[in-house]
């Protein structure tokens, strides 16, 4: 009996500590189209991000998915700007042989598909634009600028749209 109790408070513990981390999730989205590119592309292409920060802000766990790009998928990256704006890449979200990420840990782009992982304040590189003070590692910053709306994903192609042929603007949502 006393083995039978110690396995259901254990259990119980396990489940409550999970619920926690599941709990103080932030999720973060993205739906992106041509039309969100600046300038603006006319493309069948769409796409989806969807991410969560983790409860202690060190990491964001991230799928990717796009089809229907009528170049050839070259690079995915979060950048930082806000709506209508270009800014500089912070994180490189997948990259191809011909156009490899600076992160050797960044998984590769499907040509259509879906792409997932994890970034870490490894990931985060500094910007390009010298204005833009991100500097390399920092992950806080990152996701302070993804909840104040100033982060966007976007996916790259070639020989026609190499600025990028989709392009999302990030939403941050209550932590769940």
């Amino acid at each position: 009996m006393k083995v039978l109790v110690s396995a259901m408070l254990l259990a119980f513990t396990f489940f409550l500590a999970l619920g926690s981390t599941v709990a103080q999730a932030e999720t973060i989205q993205a739906t992106l189209t041509g039309y969100e590119e600046v300038p603006s592309v006319s493309t069948g292409a769409s796409g989806e991000f969807r991410g969560f920060i983790s409860r202690n802000d060190d990491s964001i766990t991230y799928e990717l998915s796009y089809s229907g790009l009528e170049g050839t998928v070259t690079q995915a990256h979060i950048h930082f700007g806000q709506r209508s704006v270009n800014g500089s890449i912070v994180v490189w979200l997948c990259q191809t042989a011909t156009n490899p990420s600076p992160v050797v840990s960044t998984p590769l782009c499907p040509t259509s598909g879906t792409v997932t992982g994890t970034i870490t304040a490894a990931d985060v590189i500094a910007t390009s634009t010298a204005s833009q003070r991100i500097l390399a590692g920092e992950l806080a910053e990152v996701i302070a600028a993804i909840r104040a709306g100033a982060g966007y994903v976007n996916v790259h192609s070639t020989p026609l749209t190499t600025g990028g042929e989709i392009r999302g603007q990030i939403r941050a949502s209550a932590k769940r």
